[in-house]
């Protein structure tokens, strides 16, 4: 009869304890509250005297909870050092000679789909009395699994705010490049923009002031949101100097110095800008460490690669040289400017679509309008890299002046 009781007494306190668990889910408690009213409950309603819990967090158990333990547990377990026994399903853990875990005689693995989520390790108050291990196990489930919904909420949570950002970044950047190109009888215009990430680190842009066409393309190392928040006050920064009416030579240097000012030489830009003078004929132009667009003029075979200029912006307080150059007596040419996406797509052998690639196709279309030479490009690359992805972003600006 006396057994009978102690029996119908312990369910009775198992079930306090499940109800406990439960009503705190239920009722959305922080992983803390959680935490501590599990503690609770096993203290309480279980014959257990000191326990720790291991939860699975970033490929390690670290400590959720802890208390009564005299020894000297180590705050986090590596999965190596949790050795399960598959016939009888013991645990021991093997951590290094610096830890102990005191008393501790219980350790029980605490499952999921398979996979042990947590572990928990316990030792009883009266060693006499009998501890249902069983209902103990399932107990730790519960609060594991909560806690695991609880953290995989906040991730989703936080990945939302982070993609709300993206989505602002990109339609941000998006405005930063010109939303008409000129595609007239004069001047004609065409970009093939891919960004690697829904937000990129490539910029281009055109801008006719009266009797001038400016024209650029700029790479900002790194991507993401950074590279683009930096593009960004790079584009502000070059569209007030063009206002200002400023020469080449200045408009480089100062862009180098705001861009070295933000970033104490920790991210650099590569740029070229050219200027194209419809009055006196003259093609201006300014190469900081970018790929050398490829000018083609009328009577010459090959294209030219305008590489006179300086070094990448933003690596120096002060551009150690800086070659602007001329062209004079220019009636109309075909231009095509580049970042290093184009030249570095890769095939699935590894291979590099390559500058030279790129000259033989502009040689080989240098009679086509840029719309349709464009077109031609995207099936050159997508033919060449075949179901490679793209490992940067590619921007290939062409201009024809005639």
């Amino acid at each position: 009869m006396a057994e009978e009781t102690f029996k119908y007494q312990r369910k009775e306190l198992e079930l306090k304890a499940l109800l406990e668990i439960t009503q705190a889910i239920n009722e959305n408690q922080s992983e803390a509250v959680l935490a501590e009213i599990f503690k609770f409950t096993c203290l309480v309603h279980l014959n257990i005297k000191s326990l720790i819990l291991y939860v699975s967090k970033d490929g390690l158990f670290e400590q959720k909870i802890q208390h009564g333990v005299k020894g000297d547990p180590p705050f986090s377990i590596m999965p190596d050092e949790v050795l399960v026994d598959e016939e009888s399903g013991e645990m021991r853990i093997e951590a290094a000679e610096e830890y102990s875990f005191g008393d501790l005689e219980v350790n029980l693995p605490v499952y999921h789909k398979d996979k042990i989520l947590a572990i928990l390790l316990l030792s009883r108050k009266n060693k006499e009395e009998g501890l249902d291990l069983d209902f103990t196990q399932a107990l730790s489930n519960i609060l594991v699994v909560a806690l695991e919904n609880k953290r995989f909420a906040r991730k989703q949570l936080e990945q939302e705010v982070v993609n709300r950002e993206i989505s602002i970044a990109s339609r941000v950047q998006q405005m930063l490049f010109p939303a008409e190109l000129p595609y007239g009888e004069r001047l004609k215009a065409q970009v093939t923009y891919f960004p690697f990430r829904q937000v990129g680190g490539d910029y281009y842009d055109l801008i006719i002031k009266n009797e001038l066409v400016y024209f650029s393309v700029a790479d900002v190392s790194g991507k993401g949101i950074s590279a683009a928040l930096l593009m960004s006050n790079f584009q502000a920064t070059l569209r007030t100097l063009l206002r200002s009416k400023a020469s080449m030579k200045t408009i480089l240097h100062q862009l180098n110095y705001t861009l070295f000012e933000n970033t104490q030489g920790e991210r650099f830009i590569t740029f070229f800008l050219g200027c194209y003078n419809r009055a006196n004929k003259t093609l201006t132009y300014g190469n900081a460490g970018h790929n050398p667009p490829l000018l083609c003029l009328p009577g010459e075979e090959e294209c030219r690669e305008l590489n006179a200029g300086t070094t990448i912006l933003g690596a120096f307080e002060e551009l150690p040289f800086l070659e602007i150059e001329t062209i004079e007596d220019v009636d109309e040419f075909y231009m095509h400017l580049y970042t290093d996406g184009v030249t570095e797509a890769v095939n699935p052998k590894e291979e590099e679509f390559g500058e030279e690639r790129l000259k033989r196709l502009v040689s080989y279309y240098s009679d086509v309008e840029p719309k349709e030479f464009h077109g031609n490009f995207i099936q050159e690359v997508q033919s060449f890299t075949g179901f490679v992805p793209l490992r940067d972003d590619l921007t290939l600006l062409s201009i024809k002046v005639q």
